[in-house]
């Protein structure tokens, strides 16, 4: 399971306009256009799906509800998964 509030660099508490800000920032940075990077394309697109998810309210609210699920059923996975869209993001 990806992490969209990592993929937009944003908490679970983050406001729409926060989400909406975050997409910008980071459409712009990934975007095939002007990033000739090999991974582009890809963070590009997980970037839009993040936004899809967490700019509509009953897609948010299922996604908080099975990531909440997913970190009682298997913390220590979705702790590695989390940590490791951490420092991919950054790097």
């Amino acid at each position: 399971m990806t992490d969209h509030y990592a993929a937009l660099g944003l908490g679970s508490a983050a406001t729409l306009a926060d989400i909406k800000k975050a997409f910008r920032q980071k459409a712009s940075l990934y975007h095939p256009d002007r990033n000739t990077a090999p991974e582009a394309p890809a963070r590009f697109r997980a970037v839009q799906e993040a936004y899809d998810v967490l700019s509509d309210p009953d897609k948010r609210q299922a996604y908080d509800d099975n990531r909440r699920r997913n970190l009682l059923d298997s913390p220590i996975d979705t702790a590695r998964d989390i940590w490791l869209n951490y420092f991919s993001a950054l790097l």
